[in-house]
Formats: structure tokens, C-alpha cells, sequence
């Protein structure tokens, strides 16, 4: 009987612990619009302005890659405010829903925050 209580003592303990870490490792607002605009930047270069037309030498390509990183203020503030962000203090769910214009696809993300890492489990092109 003495064995069950020291096991469930220690299992009680752990989990508190568990969640303790959970609760400071919760990714706030600000990381994770960072880590979207990373993942932004990473996917735009490599199916956007890597597929640009070779005609021009290479103009196109460069003038993307440029049109990239200095568009990363506006990009970070856009992905801002359309993110909708659900802190259950143990673990946070963002939704972010991104469209620049009428004339471009729009997407629909939502991912989840937890031990100071964001993962996605969802992407739509809406």
C-alpha cells in the first residue's frame, strides 16, 4: 500500500512538473509571428521566385528575393492581424488567415504552440 502511495506521490509530482514546463514554454503571440514570417519568407523563395522566368538572367529571381526581405515588416504586421490566437496556457492554438488581394489565392493555417516550438496541422489555399 506504502509502494502505491509513493508511485502515485511521484506520478502527482511529475505531472505538475509537466505542466509547469508546458505553462513556460507556452510560445507567446510574438513568437509565433516570427516563426510564421520565417516560414513565409522560406516558402516564397523556394516556389515563387525560384520559378521565375530565366528570360531575364536572373532579374526576376533577384528582384523577388529583394521584393522579399525587405517586405518582411509589412509581412510580419499582415500576419498580425489576421492571426487569431487561443491561450490555454498550456499550449496556444493560432489561426491565421492570410489574402493580400481579391486577384491572389488566400490561405487558411492553424497550428498549435507548445515547449517553446509551433507546430502546423493545417494548411488550406482557399
Amino acid at each position: 500500500m506504502k509502494g502505491l502511495q509513493v508511485i502515485t506521490t511521484i506520478a502527482g509530482v511529475a505531472l505538475a512538473g509537466l505542466g509547469v514546463a508546458m505553462a513556460l514554454t507556452n510560445p507567446t503571440q510574438e513568437e509565433y509571428e516570427e516563426f510564421a514570417l520565417q516560414q513565409l519568407t522560406v516558402y516564397i523563395k523556394d516556389n515563387v521566385c525560384e520559378k521565375a522566368p530565366e528570360n531575364f538572367e536572373n532579374f526576376l529571381k533577384r528582384q523577388c528575393m529583394l521584393l522579399v526581405e525587405t517586405g518582411s515588416p509589412q509581412v510580419k504586421r499582415l500576419i498580425a492581424e489576421t492571426t487569431e490566437r487561443q491561450n490555454f496556457i498550456f499550449f496556444s492554438i493560432y489561426r491565421t488567415d492570410l489574402s493580400v488581394s481579391s486577384f491572389l489565392p488566400s490561405y487558411h493555417f492553424e497550428s498549435v504552440g507548445a515547449f517553446d516550438n509551433v507546430y502546423i496541422y493545417q494548411a488550406e489555399k482557399q
